[in-house]
């Protein structure tokens, strides 16, 4: 493993596959790797932007070892335990650096031909304070990236946005192409226009890309969202539980392990130049059900719920009140998760308390 701050550029023809990835299978490894199934990405070498973090070291564990993986972490939120599994490999090499510095982006990109861009500032609540921090985290730094892929020759790209790009849905579930796309926070607004910039590289510099619109994903290393937050809330006071907005609010969650698999089964099968997926369960749940799962896995009784009602019920301005995505694109291509959204609930809830 290296661990570098090296700098580095160039302009090179642009690099993409030239053959497709075969498969073979994997063993489970019971806590730290996550279990994979199939190995859908082979003999690639490959940067994972924010790859320290909860769902790019769950990616590089997949990835790591049946190619050549570079990360790319600030480590703002991302650690570098996620990674101890791998890092004396020698086909792996983790870099501290951040996607504002250009430099580094580029050195980072050395070799490679293939990006999963993970990285980005996740938290929708800090948009209602500080209208900058996504602009900057998401929008400019993606701008960085793809600028930096362009003068490296690098001409696959696989980015993580999200479903609050939907905002208000008004068809549930949605599809890939209910528009027009209205988010109501900014960090939907900052990943929609992410999704515009590596769109037009695609169209003016002949880039491909895979655009995930996530649901809520859960699981092992999971550092935010509600399951951590109830987690937290009741270890500090198992008598009662403040519950963000109605405990109404309904929406999709999805395992980390289901949502990788899913990453990397939309890169291996689907081909077009530029492929938008929403990756989710088919099913939603509400957060009051959220509460019961994480009472009962913390073996408590009698917790007292106490909702903050919120406007219009919501958790925080800019929370989408009902989130369900139509996955009948991932569908047809042949992916389907394992876990409904109960079901990852339940997993995530285990896994975050140590019982897996």
């Amino acid at each position: 493993m290296a661990l570098s701050r090296d700098k580095g550029g160039g302009s090179l023809p642009l690099r993409q596959a030239s053959s497709p990835p075969s498969t073979d299978t994997v063993k489970f490894s019971p806590f730290r790797s996550p279990p994979r199934r199939t190995k859908l990405i082979k003999d690639r070498s490959i940067l994972v932007t924010g790859g320290a973090g909860f769902i790019g070291s769950h990616l590089v564990d997949e990835l790591v070892d049946s190619n050549r993986v570079t990360v790319l972490d600030n480590f703002s939120s991302g650690k570098v335990e996620h990674l101890e599994d791998h890092l004396e490999k020698p086909n792996f090499t983790l870099r501290e650096g951040d996607l504002l510095d250009q430099k580094a982006v580029e050195a980072a990109l050395e070799g490679c031909d293939l990006v999963f861009h993970l990285a980005a500032n996740p938290d929708v609540k800090v948009g209602a304070e500080d209208t900058k921090t996504h602009l900057d985290q998401n929008v400019i730094a993606t701008y960085n990236l793809l600028e930096s892929m362009r003068l490296q020759g690098v001409a696959e790209i696989a980015f993580t946005s999200t479903s609050t790009v939907y905002g208000e849905a008004a068809v549930i579930p949605t599809p890939e192409g209910y528009g027009p796309l209205l988010p109501i926070s900014l960090y939907g607004a900052s990943k929609l226009a992410c999704e515009a910039l590596i769109s037009a590289f695609c169209g003016t510099f002949g880039f491909r890309s895979w655009i995930y619109r996530f649901a809520n994903i859960v699981g092992e290393r999971g550092t935010h969202g509600v399951i951590v937050d109830f987690i937290n809330k009741l270890t500090a006071n198992p008598a009662e539980l403040e519950i963000l907005g109605s405990g109404r609010q309904r929406k999709s969650y999805l395992l980390v392990d289901d949502c990788v698999e899913a990453m990397v089964y939309a890169v291996a099968r689907a081909g077009g130049r530029v492929n938008v997926f929403n990756v989710g369960s088919a099913d939603s749940v509400d957060v009051t059900e959220i509460a019961d799962v994480v009472v009962e896995k913390m073996n408590l009784s009698g917790v007292k719920y106490q909702y903050t009602g919120g406007i219009e019920g919501r958790g925080w301005r800019g929370d989408v009140k009902t989130m369900l995505l139509s996955i009948e694109a991932l569908e047809r291509l042949g992916w389907r998760p394992k876990f409904s959204s109960r079901g990852s609930i339940e997993r995530a809830a285990d896994a975050l308390l140590g019982k897996r």
